[in-house]
């Protein structure tokens, strides 16, 4: 572990060390190109941290951003690499600049080159102001989402929390109910495998009231509404009183007397008469044998 982090301190100055002779080497020609589009010697002096400052900030804030935000600190320090090395590439072709002989405001030779260098000259400072500020809101509002290790056993210690819950709670035994009679006498052995109680009066237990519950039940049922069944038979609606067999019997006949002997059957008197399926089959019987036929 010590062996790994001296490592990546010692690749960390390294890439100081490389960083510092690069910015060497362009703050010699940022300040030449500063001069040339008008800054005085302290502002040209400047100008480098300016420009590669910038480029240095936005490599920080890719390194803490994410998402969006990464992608837009990238997008900066690429727009500011490519412009430090179109002015590091125009102080290479104007030997002019070397020896500040060059006009003012004059980068290269072709009027169009000439204005859009000046333009991207004199934009970086002000473009520096806008995205550094932005990257350092945008690295201070960053909240690091905290990086939880994947439990082992997850379920096993879940299921394990789960049973010590239960085993912690109390069990709760429920009363015994003692009713207020004696208790029943103990059963004498006879035979080989039966037991008998003896014959003896057992103590009634006091009766509940009935009457109570009942007259909740009927309130109840008063209550809830009654649902609506489609049309009420003949039947239910005027039930007929209840007749003894002659006069069954004299209904029937009156009913049957022009009937034919094919006809005369259960099914058929059960209907005429409206009785039920055995006081039918019993008034078949006696019609035919009324008119000597053979009862089946």
């Amino acid at each position: 572990m010590n062996l790994h982090r001296k490592g990546r301190t010692a690749l960390v100055l390294a890439l100081v060390v490389v960083v510092a002779m690069a910015f060497r080497v362009s703050w010699n020609a940022l300040r030449d190109v500063a001069r040339a589009i008008g800054a005085d010697s302290t502002a040209a002096t400047l100008y480098p941290f300016v420009v590669d400052g910038l480029m240095a900030l936005a490599l920080i804030a890719t390194l803490v951003l994410v998402g969006r935000d990464r992608t837009f600190a990238l997008r900066v320090l690429a727009a500011y690499t490519i412009a430090s090395l179109v002015l590091n590439y125009v102080h290479g072709l104007v030997p002019e600049l070397h020896g500040q002989s060059v006009d003012w405001g004059r980068l290269a030779d072709w009027d169009p080159a000439n204005w859009a260098l000046v333009l991207l000259a004199t934009s970086l400072p002000v473009g520096s102001i806008y995205f550094g500020s932005d990257l350092v809101a945008k690295v201070l509002h960053h909240r690091p989402t905290p990086i939880t290790p994947p439990i082992a056993n997850a379920e096993e210690s879940t299921e394990t929390m789960r049973n010590r819950s239960r085993a912690d709670l109390p069990v709760s035994t429920p009363e015994p109910i003692t009713p207020n009679v004696k208790p029943l006498p103990r059963a004498v052995a006879v035979g080989f495998l039966k037991s008998t109680i003896p014959a003896k009066p057992v103590p009634a237990v006091e009766s509940i009231p009935v009457q109570p519950i009942a007259r909740l039940a009927v309130a109840a049922e008063s209550t809830r509404p009654r649902r609506a069944t489609g049309r009420v038979p003949d039947v239910a609606r005027s039930p007929r009183p209840k007749r003894t067999p002659d006069e069954l019997l004299a209904e029937a006949r009156e009913a049957t007397a022009d009937w034919p002997d094919a006809k005369l059957t259960a099914e058929g008197i059960r209907r005429e008469v409206r009785t039920s399926p055995a006081n039918a089959r019993s008034l078949r019987d006696t019609l035919r044998a009324e008119r000597g036929l053979v009862v089946a």
